[in-house]
């Protein structure tokens, strides 16, 4: 291999060393563009280049009569079709519209980026899952069973049903908008097709009266200092670790009580109401807090909110002897000890700020105690 900037007058010059079959002269110019010069004497532009994590290799055409510009102009178009996720090498049939890569990175992403707060876990799934796949596929040749397969695959591979539902959520709705767009040679939604998997979303992890007791002095000890609190909250709010972490002093409401979020998982503005423990923990920290400074949880070492606090997490669960124990697994206890103690779902579907009462229902589990008392409230049978 050589690296050298070409020209023309440098390629119709190349010939093959002696000894050797091929010669790939690379061009400084543009990255992955090479002359293959043969021992036969014949001479071709070939583009190098990684897709879906592997190096392939692309013949432009004939050097003999293809001019270096024209080799870097299709190197350059086969380049652009790489970073749209596509693979240049593929074979699309006439009439079968925009290839799923080439939609979904240039059309579908900016679109959804406008407007959708988790837009980036649609980008996320749509490289590691949609354009392994799918991406070389012109849209409007896949069918139903194209995206079985997808559905198969991702199980084969061990992924969770939430995940692959929300693969196919996020093809089902980039075939909707091709539609209400009318992109060329997309005529049908092949995800009507297709059911979502069922999942299991019952709830196993939350934690009893003397695990919260074992959790609080543990993270009482933790070398951060802010742990205690931030977990104490958490378990007071059943608000998610974000929120918290980006909690501001300013949506703190003293006279009524509540803490107002204004960045939700919905996009929707929520009104936590704060317990008396709540208020006491917020008092202690406006008095511990540096003076000036706007967020009720500030990383000491910054005065801005943690980026994370997986560490002191991880070693607090663990000497809680609860290693599984998740940061959102509070909000879940949360949700149990409010049902636990009598409390509506609806009342807990308000709390936590679901939009559905589905989501809700997954925290009907009650305690055993509880459902003993159910039962004994029935009178002897005579």
């Amino acid at each position: 291999m050589t690296v050298t900037r070409l020209t023309e007058d440098v390629v119709q010059r190349l010939e093959c060393p002696s000894g050797r079959q091929h010669w790939a002269v690379f061009d400084t110019l543009l990255c992955g563009l090479y002359v293959d010069v043969q021992a036969s004497g014949r001479m071709a532009y070939r583009l190098r280049y990684r897709t879906l994590q592997r190096t392939r290799y692309l013949t432009l055409g004939d050097a003999r009569v293809m001019t270096l510009e024209e080799a870097r102009r299709e190197a350059r178009d086969a380049l652009r079709k790489v970073r749209a996720g596509a693979d240049p090498r593929a074979v699309q049939l006439p009439g079968a519209g925009p290839t799923v890569a080439s939609f979904f990175v240039q059309r579908y992403l900016p679109y959804v980026q406008s407007y959708k707060r988790s837009w980036a876990t649609d980008e996320t799934l749509i490289r590691l899952h949609v354009l392994p796949a799918l991406g070389p596929r012109g849209m409007g040749e896949l069918s139903g069973a194209d995206m079985a397969g997808l559905v198969a695959a991702m199980q084969a591979r061990g992924y969770a049903p939430a995940t692959v539902n929300r693969v196919l959520v996020i093809l089902g709705y980039g075939y909707r908008l091709a539609l209400r767009w009318r992109v060329p040679g997309v005529e049908d939604n092949p995800l009507r097709e297709i059911r979502a998997l069922k999942e299991d979303n019952r709830i196993e992890r939350y934690l009893t009266p003397e695990q919260t007791v074992r959790l609080l002095q543990s993270v009482r000890d933790s070398r951060n200092p802010c742990l205690a609190d931030i977990v104490a909250f958490l378990l007071y709010t059943g608000a998610r670790k974000r929120e918290v972490l980006d909690a501001r002093w300013q949506d703190i409401d003293w006279t009524h009580r509540h803490w107002r979020i204004p960045h939700t998982k919905s996009g929707r503005i929520r009104h936590v109401p704060l317990s008396e423990g709540a208020q006491a923990l917020l008092a202690q920290r406006r008095v511990a807090c540096p003076k000036g400074s706007a967020w009720v949880f500030a990383n000491p070492a910054t005065g801005k909110p943690f980026v994370t606090i997986y560490y002191a997490w991880y070693q607090a669960r663990r000497k809680a002897g609860l290693p599984a124990l998740r940061l959102h697994d509070l909000r879940h206890s949360f949700a149990s000890f409010l049902v636990n103690a009598g409390r509506s779902l609806y009342e807990v579907q308000v709390l936590l700020g679901h939009a559905n009462a589905r989501t809700t229902s997954r925290y009907a589990h009650l305690s055993p105690e509880r459902l003993r008392d159910a039962v004994a409230a029935i009178p002897p049978l005579q």
